[in-house]
């Protein structure tokens, strides 16, 4: 049965040359194999089909007899790649020599050249309970590539200057057409010699070696917000790898939270059980608590009953400088498993009264 070459594409049959073009460069885009998610199979369709379309004669052929007799084997389904196996993409493989990822990238990108950009860097902090809640200050050691602190990121040695790079003649980025299977194709790559600085030094860092950067132990101060969740992740920009001619990468720290024994945070609030006596609940009276602020004495109200939350406002999680979340004390009531003559007696009175 013959493919639909306009319902691959996406086009109506009285689609214009350009409208073809459009539809083909975004589903080879799309399921182009070198990306996440591309499918292989798909983009073979979408060539096959743009091979006849985007060709006067075959389009002809294929509007009048729905298959193509122009091609040298008598039949459609080469497409604009001339029968070259697909079998390799999956890999990254290229065509004649070509890389395939580095032309769609010219390609789609209209020939802009990437930023270089540092690597970013991802650690996980363990921290207590209270100092999740009342936030606080930490020191990460990270052996990582960093600017170089002797010659400040320049690449030259002290008492040195930078002269212009010969190589790009001092605009940073080199200007290369290549061939490829679409054609010639402009781009703009960034120097290698001078990393797009368009300077380099006239005598080497002894340190960096004219690098501007080198790997070395840094430490890096961290500010802890009150109220942090568990698994929540701070983002430091810049403080990841950094890289010379660029922009360094960024820093992300996962917060792992330890279970307090007495305290769980829900919200802006602290929350925590108590367990009374049958006598308190009855009659009311106080209860040393220990608290993330320290021990302080509660009220227990008479006539409290089992679930009952009591409140204590302003012992909960800072919200700013000025404001705190309240702390919920949820509480049980201790029965007694024995009682004495004289307590059993009343009870009975209490039971009269239909308490």
């Amino acid at each position: 049965m013959a493919k639909d070459y306009y319902n691959i594409l996406g086009v109506d049959k009285k689609a214009s040359t350009d409208d073809i073009k459009k539809a083909f460069r975004k589903l080879a885009h799309k399921y182009h194999p070198d990306k996440k998610g591309g499918d292989t199979d798909k983009f073979k369709e979408v060539n096959e089909a743009y091979s006849v379309l985007s060709d006067d004669k075959k389009r002809a052929e294929y509007d009048s007899y729905g298959r193509v007799f122009s091609d040298a084997s008598g039949g459609a389904g080469q497409g604009p790649f001339g029968g070259f196996d697909f079998s390799g993409f999956a890999n990254g493989a290229g065509v004649e020599g070509f890389d395939l990822g580095d032309i769609f990238g010219e390609f789609f990108a209209g020939g802009r050249t990437r930023e270089t950009r540092g690597r970013d860097i991802s650690v996980d902090i363990e921290l207590p309970f209270s100092e999740s809640i009342f936030g606080t200050e930490r020191k990460i050691l990270l052996a990582k590539t960093s600017k170089c602190d002797n010659c400040g990121g320049s690449g030259a040695a002290k008492g040195s200057h930078l002269e212009t790079c010969t190589t790009c003649n001092g605009r940073g980025k080199i200007h290369e057409t290549k061939r490829s299977i679409f054609g010639s194709f402009s781009s703009v790559t960034t120097c290698n010699i001078c990393r797009g600085k368009g300077k380099v030094p006239k005598e080497k860092c002894a340190t960096c070696h004219g690098l501007g950067v080198y790997r070395k132990d840094e430490e890096i101060a961290l500010r802890i917000p009150a109220g942090i969740e568990d698994g929540e992740v701070i983002r430091l920009s810049g403080g990841g790898e950094a890289v010379s001619g660029g922009p360094a990468g960024d820093l992300y720290v996962k917060i792992h939270v330890k279970r307090h024994p007495l305290f769980t945070k829900e919200g802006s609030n602290l929350t925590t059980n108590l367990s009374i006596k049958l006598s308190t609940a009855l009659l009311g009276g106080d209860y040393r608590l220990q608290t993330l602020d320290g021990d302080m004495t509660v009220k227990i109200p008479a006539g409290v009953s089992i679930g009952e939350i009591l409140r204590v406002r302003g012992k909960g999680v800072p919200v700013d400088k000025n404001k705190r979340g309240d702390l919920l004390i949820k509480l049980s009531i201790e029965l007694p498993t024995k009682l004495s003559k004289e307590a059993q007696h009343l009870v009975e009175e209490l039971k009269k009264e239909g308490v």
